[in-house]
């Protein structure tokens, strides 16, 4: 795992906020899918719960206005890092 992580364990937006430094979260809540860095983030299972909790409510956005006009959720998703899928 590198040492600063800016893309979200559950959902895979990468806007270059800094989530994680060194293993620990920064505590900043993801535009795209509202998920906090380190609040239920913090392991694989819980990740992959809340990540199925957000598609199954159909991905909306925590910050409508912040969402890209060509945005697809299956691309963003594409982004998450081996280690968290």
């Amino acid at each position: 795992m590198s040492a600063e992580e800016t893309t979200c364990r559950v959902c895979g937006q990468n806007d270059g906020t800094v989530l994680w430094s060194n293993g620990t979260p920064h505590y900043v809540i993801c535009d795209c899918c509202g998920t906090e860095s380190g609040i239920g983030d913090d392991n694989l299972s819980q990740a992959r719960e809340l990540r199925g909790f957000w598609v199954a409510n159909g991905a909306p956005w925590d910050v409508p206005r912040n969402r890209p006009e060509d945005w697809n959720l299956l691309d963003q998703m594409k982004n998450l890092p081996p280690e968290w899928r």
